[in-house]
């Protein structure tokens, strides 16, 4: 398909309890076979850090897939991080940005951002956060389609957010204003402006991965090796 790289589910394709040293080579080896490196390591929690409830399990568990993304050759782990409120006196605020911080200056120590996945809020809430936490703490995975889908605007997300933006996902979409509903759909076919995003991230000097995502397409290896083709001549 002409890919360089994949993004890894620490969910639901790779079990965190018997990931051994032996299991992690493996992979490794495996990866390597094929000539490929790992774009992001995706682990999705079931709350974000805003929730109190078993906060102190997540925040660890987001630690130990940190230092395991390390050790297969990524860069990053994206998570949703939980509403951001836009009043930035709420007590949901000070906590992720308390949280935040605390697991911003682990990857510090081991070489691994947590990236924030971007949709729930605009991006300029969550640009507001970031901003807030210590240089080097604050890293973004940019989705267009969801910010797209949840009635945002991505061109606005990405001025707002380029400067922290170390993984993108390269997914469209649609906001049917009728019905109010999103729609992911082919690279292409969205209203994403995937020509200004590109050019923000040049700006940025941006060296991160692109990761092609998916999750609704009746045939997704030829769109996804099509979106491949296509994002190689840009």
């Amino acid at each position: 398909m002409g890919a360089e790289a994949v993004e890894i589910d620490a969910r639901s394709e790779l079990s965190m309890r018997d990931l051994s040293d032996t299991a992690i080579r493996h992979v490794c080896k495996l990866l390597e076979d094929q000539g490929l490196a790992v774009s992001a390591i995706t682990f999705q929690t079931r709350r974000g850090y805003n929730v109190h409830a078993d906060l102190d399990r997540r925040v660890h568990a987001t630690k130990q897939v940190m230092e395991i993304a390390y050790r297969l050759g990524s860069k990053v782990v994206v998570n949703r991080i939980g509403r951001v409120p836009e009043d930035t006196s709420h007590d949901d605020f000070d906590m992720l940005r308390d949280v935040l911080t605390e697991i911003g200056e682990h990857g510090q120590r081991v070489g691994v951002s947590l990236a924030a996945r971007t949709g729930t809020e605009s991006g300029a809430i969550l640009a507001e956060l970031l901003h807030q936490l210590p240089p080097g703490c604050g890293a973004v995975d940019f989705d267009p389609a969801s910010l797209i889908m949840n009635g945002h605007s991505s061109s606005e997300a990405a001025n707002a957010l380029a400067p922290f933006i170390a993984h993108m996902h390269v997914k469209d979409g649609l906001k049917d204003i009728a019905t109010g509903r999103g729609e992911e759909v082919a690279f292409g076919s969205g209203v994403v402006d995937f020509d200004e995003i590109f050019g923000l991230l040049e700006q940025q000097q941006y060296n991160g991965f692109f990761t092609v995502d998916r999750e609704f397409a009746k045939n997704p290896i030829r769109e996804i090796a099509e979106t491949i083709e296509h994002l190689k001549r840009i």
